[in-house]
């Protein structure tokens, strides 16, 4: 499949999907935080830098909310 769009297109279209703070992300946050449990954001000591982690616990969440991991064909 061709792309339809010019480079410039493509560039300014990239650079408005957010990296963090995505909509599926601030739900599970405000969900987690009304459980009460304390967390970090994005821990970039730890592989892949999850969303969520939880040190006391040893556990981490990672949100997936990438558009192009999001795909229906």
């Amino acid at each position: 499949m061709t792309d339809t769009l010019t480079i410039a297109g493509r560039s300014e279209r990239m650079s408005r999907v957010r990296a963090s703070d995505t909509k599926p992300e601030m739900i599970v946050r405000r969900m987690v935080l009304g459980m009460g449990y304390r967390y970090c954001l994005h821990d970039r000591h730890l592989r892949e830098s999850p969303n969520l982690v939880f040190r006391s616990r040893r556990h981490v969440i990672s949100v997936n909310s990438s558009p192009t991991q999001c795909r229906f064909d």
